[in-house]
């Protein structure tokens, strides 16, 4: 497997807590786990795999932090490169707008010459509406630690599973 990388946006930890539990059973090393925050285009440049989490806000937007990380994906070259996508939201409180988040950031790569996997088949969720939901799975893995914690690495678990053997 070439070299693979986490990035993720968290306001309030829980995210920046998913993409280490994503990153160890990935096996990446903590020094390839960044906050979106921190990285420039050098670093997805570097980088044949890459996750990319969020968490969701407001009416169903990515991370703040993300604004700017979705720029620097945009500008950087990533034909060629893996990528998958992880986000978290609350399925009750905010059901229809669940994990939304994921949805920015999708569109941002999904026309960038970069293969895309981790798709996952929304029905097993409870939400009512998501934009990160095409052709009933959402494009990457939903996680609701605020509802649905015990699932958590379950689904991490399956999703890791799934994609180790597309990344590059």
């Amino acid at each position: 497997m070439g070299k693979t990388i986490v990035i993720y946006g968290s306001s309030t930890g829980t995210c920046e807590e998913l993409a280490g539990k994503v990153g160890e059973k990935l096996g990446v090393d903590g020094g390839n786990i960044y906050n979106v925050a921190d990285i420039d285009s050098s670093v997805i440049e570097g980088a044949d795999n890459l996750i990319l989490g969020t968490s969701t806000w407001g009416a169903g937007e990515p991370q703040d932090d993300w604004y700017d990380g979705i720029d620097i994906l945009k500008s950087a070259d990533l034909s060629g490169k893996t990528i998958a996508l992880f986000g978290c939201g609350d399925c009750e409180s905010y059901c229809d707008t669940f994990c939304g988040g994921m949805a920015a950031i999708y569109e941002a790569v999904k026309e960038s010459g970069a293969n895309i996997v981790g798709s996952v088949d929304a029905g097993g969720y409870n939400y009512d509406d998501s934009e990160a939901v095409v052709d009933g799975k959402f494009v990457g893995l939903a996680l609701d630690e605020v509802n649905e914690s015990q699932l958590t690495d379950g689904r991490i678990d399956e999703w890791v599973s799934a994609i180790k053997g597309q990344l590059a």
